[in-house]
C-alpha cells in the first residue's frame, strides 16, 4: 500500500552500466523563501522586473500547477526525500521539530553516491546539529545557516561546515558567490548544487540598489484580501525578488561561460505562498494556509537542448515529485524500501499529452488538511471548490458535485488514518552532541528552555536570544544525547553591559561541571532596523561575543545540559545567544 512506510534506511542500488560523466547532467536547484506564485514577471506581475527568471521559463518548462507545503521546513523535507513531510518527522519550523528523521535518504545522498560533488549554500531548516546537519545528509560543502530565518542580511554571522564565519555583503549575493565558485571548481565533474535562498522571507532587508527602484513604486495589482496588504512590505518583497533574479542571471551566465548549459538541469521554485497579502493571481490564501494561494509555487525546469522550451504544463505536481524526477532525468536507478509519495514527471516532459492518471495531493499544516486533484480542492473545512473557475474559493460546489466530494472526503479520511498517524504527537528527540560527522555542535538559544524569569527576545525562536537572566535559581537547558564520549572545547556567545560584568556560571552535564565568569564588557546596540524596509515581526539582533570556557569531558548517552548561574554580580548574568561544543 502506498501509504505504509517503514523505519529503516533506504537502500540505493545503482545501475551497473551507469553512463559516463559526459552524459551525467549537473543539477542546480534554486529555492526562494516566501516568494509567491505571483511575485514573478512570467506569471503576470507587472510591478516586478525578473527578466532572467522569465528567460529561464521561456527557455524551459513551466509547471503551472506545482504545489508545495504551506511553510518552509516541510517543503524542504519533501524536496530532499520525495516523501510527505509528516512521514519524515517534520512537525514544526523550530525548536528541533523541523528536523528530518535520520532514517530518511536524501536526494543529496543519492547523487553523492552516484559520483556527484554536492553542495548547499543558504537556509537549511531541517536540523542544525549532526547527524541532522547538511554535511551529514549528503552535502560535501555547506555555507549558510541552519535556522528557519535570519535576523541580519548584511555581513551576517553564518557557518561553513559547522564553523562560525562572517558573511560577505548582502546574503543572497554572497550565497550566489559560493555557488559560482562551486560551479567553477567542479566544471569537469558532475555536481549537485542546492541554493536555498532566504528571501523574500522577512525581515524585509533590501540593498539600496534594489530598494530605490521600488521605494515609491505604484503597485496596481493587489491580493484577494487587499485591506490587509502592507504596501511597503509588498515593495520590499518585489525588490528582493528582483535581487534574486539578478543572481539567477549570474548563475546562468557562469554556466554559459563554462559551456555547461547543455549539461545542466536548472530548477527554480519557492517553498510556500507569499508572506503577505499581495497579488497572487486571484488565489485564496498566503503562507501558512492550505488554500491554493498558500501552497502553489512558481516552478521552472530548464535543460537546454534536452527538454522542451516555452512549454507550460498544467498537470498538478508537487515538491515530492522532484527527487524521482531528477533521478530519472539523470539516469540514476534506485530501489527504496521506503515508499516515495512522489512520481517522476519525465513522461510529461517527453510528451505533454501523455496519458496521466488523476492523482490527489495532500497539504497538511497545524491540524489543517486540504486535498487537490486536477480540477478540485477539498478545503480543510471540507468545502469543495472548482479551482479552474474559482481560484479564490468563494463558491462551495459540494452539493452539486456529490460524487467528487465523496471521493475526496473518503481519501481525506484514509490519509489521516494511514499517513498522518505517522506524525508523532510529541517530539522527544534529543539534540545530538559530538556526532563524528561534524567537528562542532551548535546549541542556539532558540532550541533551549529558559526557566523562571529567563525569556526569549521574541516569540519566533529561530533567530532569538535569551534575556532577563536575573535570578540565581533560573537556568537554561537542552535535552541532549552525546553521540560519542570525548573532550570538548566549550564556547558561549553573550552580551553583558559594563555594570553587570563579574557574574559566574557553570555548564553541567550529568556529573561533569565546568565554570565560567563574565570578565569583559560586550554591550552592542540592537541592529537591523537600519536595513528594514517594513517593520519586522522577528527579533532584532546584536553582535554576540564568544567566550571560551575551557575543556570538558562528556560521557556518551542522554541527559540534560544545563547553564546555571552561581553568582550574579549586577542585575543580570548575560544575554545568551549560543553554546558551541568542539570535539578535541
Amino acid at each position: 500500500m502506498l501509504f505504509k512506510g517503514i523505519s529503516f534506511l533506504s537502500v540505493i542500488f545503482f545501475s551497473s552500466n551507469y553512463q559516463a560523466f559526459s552524459q551525467k547532467p549537473n543539477i542546480i536547484i534554486i529555492l526562494s523563501d516566501d516568494q509567491g506564485w505571483g511575485d514573478l514577471g512570467f506569471n503576470g506581475n507587472s510591478s516586478v522586473a525578473t527578466p532572467n527568471i522569465d528567460r529561464l521559463a521561456k527557455g524551459g518548462i513551466i509547471l503551472n500547477r506545482f504545489f508545495v507545503s504551506p511553510v518552509c521546513s516541510p517543503t524542504r523535507a519533501e524536496l530532499l526525500t520525495g516523501r510527505h513531510h509528516v512521514r519524515c518527522g517534520v512537525s514544526s519550523t523550530s525548536t528541533g521539530k523541523e528536523r528530518l528523521d535520520l532514517d530518511e535518504t536524501t536526494i543529496a545522498d543519492i547523487f553523492k553516491k552516484a559520483g556527484y560533488q554536492t553542495a548547499a549554500y543558504g537556509k537549511w531548516h531541517n536540523g542544525g546539529q549532526a547527524p541532522y546537519h547538511p554535511n551529514s545528509r549528503g552535502f560535501n560543502d555547506f555555507y549558510g545557516f541552519c535556522s528557519g530565518h535570519w535576523g541580519n542580511y548584511f555581513d551576517p554571522v553564518l557557518e561553513h561546515n559547522g564553523e562560525i564565519v562572517t558573511g560577505n555583503g548582502f546574503i543572497i549575493d554572497d550565497l550566489t558567490d559560493h555557488g559560482l565558485a562551486f560551479i567553477e571548481k567542479n566544471k569537469k565533474s558532475p555536481f549537485f548544487l542546492y541554493l536555498p535562498y532566504n528571501t523574500p522571507h522577512s525581515p524585509m532587508q533590501v540593498p539600496e540598489q534594489w530598494w530605490k527602484k521600488y521605494a515609491n513604486k505604484n503597485i496596481n495589482q493587489h491580493g484577494t484580501d487587499a485591506k490587509k496588504e502592507e504596501i511597503d512590505h509588498t515593495r520590499a518583497a518585489l525588490a528582493l525578488s528582483e535581487n534574486i533574479d539578478w543572481n539567477v542571471g549570474r548563475i546562468m551566465k557562469k554556466l554559459e561561460d563554462m559551456k555547461l548549459l547543455n549539461n545542466t538541469i536548472v530548477l527554480y521554485f519557492s517553498d510556500n505562498g507569499p508572506n503577505g497579502n499581495r497579488w497572487n493571481g486571484g488565489m485564496k490564501g498566503i503562507k501558512g494556509s492550505t488554500d491554493e494561494g498558500g501552497i502553489r509555487s512558481p516552478m521552472i525546469i530548464n535543460w537546454k537542448g534536452k527538454l522542451p522550451i516555452n512549454q507550460k504544463i498544467e498537470t498538478i505536481c508537487s515538491a515530492i515529485d522532484l527527487l524521482p524526477t531528477l533521478c530519472d532525468l539523470a539516469n540514476i536507478n534506485y530501489v527504496s524500501p521506503k515508499p516515495l509519495d512522489g512520481k517522476s514527471l519525465k513522461p510529461l516532459f517527453q510528451n505533454s499529452n501523455t496519458k496521466w492518471s488523476d492523482r490527489i495531493l495532500y497539504h497538511y499544516w497545524q491540524n489543517k488538511l486540504s486535498l487537490r486533484n486536477q480540477n478540485y480542492r477539498l478545503s480543510d473545512t471540507d468545502h469543495l471548490f472548482d479551482m479552474e473557475k474559482d481560484p479564490n474559493q468563494l463558491k462551495d460546489i459540494a452539493e452539486s458535485n456529490v460524487e467528487e466530494y465523496t471521493k475526496l472526503k473518503k481519501a481525506k479520511t484514509q490519509w489521516i488514518k494511514e499517513v498522518l498517524s505517522e506524525l508523532p504527537q510529541k517530539d522527544s528527540r534529543p539534540f545530538i552532541i559530538g556526532h563524528p560527522s561534524l567537528e562542532t555542535t551548535q546549541l542556539p538559544a532558540g532550541e533551549a528552555t529558559g526557566t523562571g524569569n529567563i525569556k526569549p527576545s521574541n516569540k519566533y525562536p529561530n533567530d532569538s536570544y535569551l534575556t532577563n537572566w536575573i535570578n540565581v535559581e533560573d537556568q537554561i537547558y537542552w535535552d541532549v544525547e552525546v553521540a560519542e564520549a570525548g573532550d570538548f572545547e566549550i564556547e558561549i556567545y553573550y552580551t553583558c553591559p559594563k555594570q553587570d560584568i563579574g557574574s559566574t556560571f557553570s555548564l553541567t552535564f550529568l556529573d561533569t561541571v565546568i565554570e565560567g565568569k563574565i570578565i569583559e564588557t560586550n554591550d552592542p546596540p540592537l541592529k537591523g532596523i537600519e536595513h528594514d524596509k517594513s517593520p519586522r515581526i522577528e527579533s532584532y539582533i546584536k553582535d554576540f561575543k564568544p567566550l571560551i570556557l575551557g575543556e570538558i569531558y562528556l560521557e556518551k548517552g542522554p541527559g540534560r545540559l544545563f547553564l546555571k548561574a552561581k553568582e550574579i554580580s549586577g542585575t543580570q548574568v548575560m544575554d545568551f545567544k549560543m553554546l558551541t561544543l568542539k570535539r578535541l
